[in-house]
């Protein structure tokens, strides 16, 4: 008899497994192609900051149209918690700031698309999680919080993003921690799919360090933008030889690649330019460093997503931009993995990442190059 109940019990604890496993799954068909919708609640680096102007005026429901039309089927809205927290009263989110994001997210919900609500924090939030752990309490707290309040939201619609790029050297920190969030969140909605991610800066060498959450019903993520020499030439933070770089060619090409290394001022970096080239990037190793995200999701039997992918418009060539747009886009979706490109780029003048060229002001208009390389249409 004691034989009879404790396999009865395991087979009740492997089917709850296997149908919260198959909700995961069963919510990230929601999440097949997205946009994230940045600047607007996270990355606001006005002086004057997140005023109620930007937050009801940054991006409008003739935007939110627009994403619709072009075929996405959710947006990623980037969040930073940072305004909303106050010390020791972090489960205490003002009402004021919760209605404007009340209202984007209505917005978005209104067209009938999924949304992500991302936890976006600077890097100096993200530092304190590092380094303290009344910190993370905190953050805790505010997620438990916030998780209740939209835990009435449609489940199959609104995601719970624990943290973008965590900024975790040490992953066994990062492990414990992320574990904590989950658990909140899912105490305050217990029905709705959470998004977690690796370390640090949530590349594929964190996913494939990660060992899954034992939450079941969570959707893992990672962020491509390999080789970051090609996607952000003309950056100007980061490393310092981008914002020498300009119209490196994709596929890499290596009479182009000593024109452009020829504009470094330094020879290591004029070295970096040319191993673009070497390493002969195209869409085979697109494939194969995607594969390898793929096949941990496969060992794990766990659902995955890239949140973020794209190239820095204002120093690339528009058709090459577009070819490695559309070769990581068709290798995503070759392997069953959805995708959300960074990003929407409501008022960057077309300089940023966008898919739109977005004036400073009027109406935003679809890149129409950027739009055919994703596989859409408008």
């Amino acid at each position: 008899m004691r034989k009879l109940i404790l396999l009865c019990l395991l087979l009740s604890v492997s089917a709850f497994a296997q149908n919260n496993s198959s909700l995961a799954q069963q919510r990230a068909r929601h999440l097949r192609r997205g946009i994230n919708l940045s600047e607007w609640f996270a990355q606001v680096y006005d002086p004057k900051g997140y005023t109620k102007e930007h937050l009801v005026g940054w991006v409008t429901a003739d935007d939110v149209a627009l994403i619709k039309s072009m075929g996405f089927d959710h947006v990623r809205l980037s969040i930073n918690p940072a305004p909303m927290m106050h010390h020791n009263e972090a489960d205490r989110i003002p009402g004021d700031y919760l209605g404007y994001l009340d209202g984007a997210v209505k917005m978005v919900l209104d067209h009938g698309l999924a949304v992500i609500l991302d936890m976006h924090p600077d890097s100096d939030f993200k530092a304190k999680l590092v380094q303290r752990d009344d910190e993370v309490e905190q953050f805790s707290d505010f997620w438990r919080a916030l998780a209740r309040h939209y835990s009435t939201y449609d489940p199959e619609m609104v995601y719970f993003e624990i943290l973008n790029e965590p900024e975790f050297r040490d992953r066994y920190r990062w492990a414990g921690v992320q574990a904590k969030l989950a658990a909140a969140i899912r105490d305050g909605a217990p029905k709705h799919t959470i998004i977690a991610a690796g370390a640090n800066w949530s590349d594929i060498d964190d996913l494939l360090e990660l060992t899954p959450l034992s939450d079941l019903n969570v959707i893992y993520n990672f962020h491509f933008y390999d080789p970051h020499t090609f996607t952000h030439q003309g950056a100007t933070w980061g490393e310092n030889y981008w914002h020498f770089e300009t119209k490196l060619a994709y596929p890499a090409e290596m009479h182009n690649a000593e024109q452009v290394a020829s504009e470094q001022p330094d020879r290591l970096n004029r070295l970096r330019v040319l191993r673009y080239a070497l390493d002969h990037w195209d869409a085979n190793p697109i494939a194969v460093e995607i594969g390898q995200a793929a096949e941990w999701a496969k060992h794990w039997n766990v659902p995955l997503t890239c949140n973020e992918f794209g190239v820095y418009r204002r120093d690339a060539d528009p058709q090459d931009r577009a070819r490695w747009i559309h070769d990581v886009r068709a290798t995503l979706e070759h392997d069953g993995i959805g995708w959300n490109m960074w990003d929407y780029g409501a008022r960057d003048g077309g300089q940023g990442f966008g898919v739109v060229n977005g004036p400073k002001e009027g109406p935003n208009t679809p890149d129409e190059v950027t739009v055919q390389a994703l596989g859409l249409k408008h």
